[in-house]
């Protein structure tokens, strides 16, 4: 045993990992359905259903929040609200708010559809469904008002907020209560679809839940420039006068850029967030608590140090390491939430002083085992080394599959694969997956296209490029019949049965 590895043998009592557990990572927009990405309703479910037959009890997906035109969860315009995407239509048909819809419709045809509902609720609602939606707005108008206000005004100028007339972005309240007014049609139907979303995801976790499966979510640490926080808080943020950032987030050269990452988000300005006690991490923290049960923190590291970009500079070079108050921040959480069920994404360039801020909370840490067949025995990634408090991966979206992992090595190191493996007979890439679901970490997480054993054309993100992402989905008539139990067997068999 390494040194490593024995300081961390004692799980902390703060840890969201009771126990041995597997789990299936899988976007919402990669499920099988009618519309133009994967939603809430009914293979949702099958999916939930897949998961308890295999005795899966987590299924962790990727952020849920409103995309741009590139899809990606991670540059969201809401860090509280709901991607109207993922909102199933068959519930509303159901309910009587809208006709049936044919089996397979557009983008454009669900945007239209969930206006009709609208429409619909307007005109037939219960009385029950009025005040769930009364309740809806009660509970999180925090956050919902400025939500709904920024995306009607974005919607009615096509523009990003910093390019609004002044009086508009810089939030005058004159010219507020004019656009509420002149824009109120709006706001009513874009709370309407935050309740739909609110109400279908609370639907499809109870119906997790109670199947002993938790859902594992995933938070970004940084918010989009056009977005409606920064928008509303713009003191919060690292902005001039006119909302243009001064630097920008992003990670300095890695494994997956020779020139960085150069995400663009604006960063905080931690004084101001101290100064009331970071208020803005309490209430985001309360929204995703109440969608999962677990939630992975992306880039977990910036909570030490972040790195600074100058928002002038086209790539993430010239960056600078700028330290954050993680001790700090995390001592508030604790004060407000009990427990505080976080997954630290620990990936990257991790110092000594990061790994201390995660342990002294007890957060667990990521372990991907696509990083762990090089530099020797030593490599932190080998499972031998994984502590039991942490989350070990096959890989994650960001990878390629571990079937085109595999097949992209060169011959040394597929060789040394292979042996460290065992030279299974099964095919690539179930040794692996044998091998997340042996490892010592109480949790391990495996793709679905791992499972299904897909190739690099199935690859959800490819880390640095903008084209051609988060676009990945599967059919039902893919996956083969005894999958389910195939898997089940292997969770068995090392301890992980739901």
């Amino acid at each position: 045993m390494t040194d490593a590895t024995a300081k961390a043998e004692t799980q902390p009592e703060s840890s969201c990992l009771d126990r041995r557990r597997a789990g299936i990572l899988l976007h919402i927009t990669s499920l099988p359905g009618p519309s133009a990405c994967g939603d809430l309703g009914r293979e949702a479910r099958h999916f939930v259903d897949f998961l308890a037959a295999a005795d899966v009890g987590v299924w962790q997906t990727l952020p849920v929040g409103p995309t741009e035109a590139d899809g990606s969860p991670y540059q969201t315009r809401s860090v509280y609200a709901g991607s109207p995407r993922l909102i199933s239509l068959d519930p509303l048909v159901e309910k009587g708010w809208l006709a049936a819809q044919p089996k397979t419709f557009s983008e454009k045809h669900k945007q239209y559809a969930l206006r009709l509902a609208w429409q619909g609720f307007r005109d037939k609602a219960s009385e029950e469904d009025r005040e769930a939606l009364a309740q809806f707005i009660l509970d999180q108008g925090f956050w919902l008002e400025d939500y709904t206000l920024f995306e009607a005004i974005r919607q009615e100028r096509a523009d990003c907020w910093w390019r609004w007339p002044a009086s508009l972005r810089d939030r005058e309240p004159q010219t507020l209560d004019q656009a509420r007014a002149r824009l109120a049609d709006s706001l009513e139907y874009l709370t309407f679809e935050q309740f739909l979303f609110f109400d279908q995801w609370m639907a499809l976790k109870a119906y997790a839940n109670e199947r002993d499966i938790q859902l594992f979510g995933d938070m970004p640490i940084f918010v989009a420039h056009d977005s409606a926080e920064v928008w509303a808080h713009p003191e919060l943020f690292d902005l001039d006068a006119k909302g243009t950032p001064r630097k920008v987030a992003g990670v300095p050269p890695d494994y997956f850029s020779e020139t960085g990452q150069r995400w663009g988000n604006p960063l905080y300005d931690w004084d101001r967030m101290s100064e009331d006690g970071y208020a803005f991490w309490i209430s985001r923290m309360h929204v995703q608590l109440d969608l999962f049960d677990i939630i992975r923190v992306d880039h977990f590291r910036g909570f030490e140090a972040f790195w600074a970009i100058p928002a002038k500079d086209e790539n993430a070079v010239n960056g600078s390491w700028v330290s954050a108050p993680g001790d700090e921040l995390f001592d508030r959480l604790h004060e407000e939430f009990d427990p505080l069920p976080l997954v630290a994404e620990d990936l990257g360039i991790i110092t000594p002083e990061v790994d201390a801020l995660r342990r002294r909370y007890g957060l667990p840490g990521m372990r991907i085992l696509q990083f762990a067949f090089g530099d020797g025995p030593e490599n932190p990634y080998l499972p031998f080394h994984h502590p039991r408090n942490t989350v070990v991966y096959t890989g994650t979206h960001d990878n390629d599959t571990s079937l085109g992992w595999y097949r992209g090595l060169d011959d040394a190191t597929r060789e040394y694969v292979d042996d460290y493996l065992g030279r299974s007979k099964e095919a690539m890439p179930w040794p692996l997956i044998r091998c997340a679901l042996g490892s010592r970490a109480l949790l391990a997480v495996i793709p679905m296209q791992d499972v299904m054993a897909l190739d690099s054309e199935h690859r959800m993100n490819l880390p640095g490029t903008n084209e051609g992402n988060w676009n990945w989905r599967f059919t039902w008539d893919e996956v083969d019949q005894d999958l389910s139990e195939r898997l089940r067997r292997r969770v068995v068999m090392y301890g992980r049965a739901a």
